[in-house]
């Protein structure tokens, strides 16, 4: 059974509607329907402007929508629901100085674990994202690669432990988490993503590294101009003619040498 399934989903620009002019309500997100198990990746891909992130928020219960977004154990209490879905939105605005360890430990207020399982939780969140050696510096002195993998330490650390989810539900929403990484950090933040997702957890995230996506996700989700085009596993979705529709140029896919997951290679 999916962990998130959405039916026929639909978006309007906030606050828009008729006006006295004619002017008609934007619609963002036009039908969309897909789903994710516990224990799996799903990515949404597309160009710019595609709904990508719109639908994420939606999820995310940040904007209204019709169809339906059902997700399975979820809490109705805003506490509870916390320590069920994680969300990192596409920037993250902290300009507190505040030591890394105390950013990440932001994200256990839902929860009564006490402080030991606390600290020991952000400790293990900050290994798994290779900056536990940042623990005592100041965030607002950091990188941006280095502020992106703090963040992604906290939205971990949130629903870190099965047994604090009610209903054992935890969802992880993620828009554009590679972003301000490194070659290396991209590979190693995506690994991070992918062993958490291994422990019962479902992840729905926007990416715009096709490859990335095909490498570690288990399905893929294709937006252009605010409906889907494709879903399904990388090896379905990811072709020269879906590129082409996506972004307009043309491509080859090979099959990656290790695992087979599709490559685009840009002409």
């Amino acid at each position: 059974m999916a962990l998130l399934r959405l039916n026929n989903v639909s978006i309007t620009k906030p606050g828009a509607s008729r006006s006295s002019n004619g002017s008609a309500a934007q619609l963002i997100v036009d039908s969309v329907s897909c789903e994710v198990n516990a224990g799996e990746i799903l990515t949404i891909i597309g160009p710019n402007g595609a709904g990508k992130s719109t639908l994420l928020k939606a999820v995310a219960g940040d904007l209204p929508y019709s169809g339906e977004i059902e997700i399975t154990g979820v809490s109705s209490n805003a506490r509870h629901r916390a320590r069920q879905i994680a969300v990192l939105p596409q920037l993250s605005l902290l300009n507190f100085p505040y030591r890394v360890s105390e950013v990440v430990g932001l994200s256990r207020i839902p929860h009564r674990t006490g402080l030991k399982r606390d600290q020991q939780i952000i400790q293990q969140a900050l290994r798994l994202m290779d900056i536990d050696y940042l623990a005592e510096r100041l965030y607002t002195e950091l990188s941006g690669g280095e502020k992106q993998r703090v963040q992604l330490a906290r939205v971990l650390a949130q629903i870190w432990d099965q047994d604090d989810a009610d209903n054992g539900t935890r969802l992880l929403l993620l828009d554009e988490p590679t972003a301000a990484l490194d070659l290396g950090h991209q590979q190693q933040l995506m690994q991070a993503i992918q062993t958490f997702a291994k422990q019962n957890v479902a992840v729905l995230m926007v990416l715009h590294d096709i490859n990335l996506a095909a490498h570690y996700s288990n399905t893929l989700l294709a937006m252009l101009c605010s409906q889907r085009i494709a879903f399904g596993k990388p090896s379905d979705v990811v072709n020269p003619a879906i590129i082409q529709q996506l972004f307009n140029v043309d491509s080859t896919v090979i099959p990656h040498p290790e695992n087979q997951t599709p490559v685009v290679i840009g002409i």
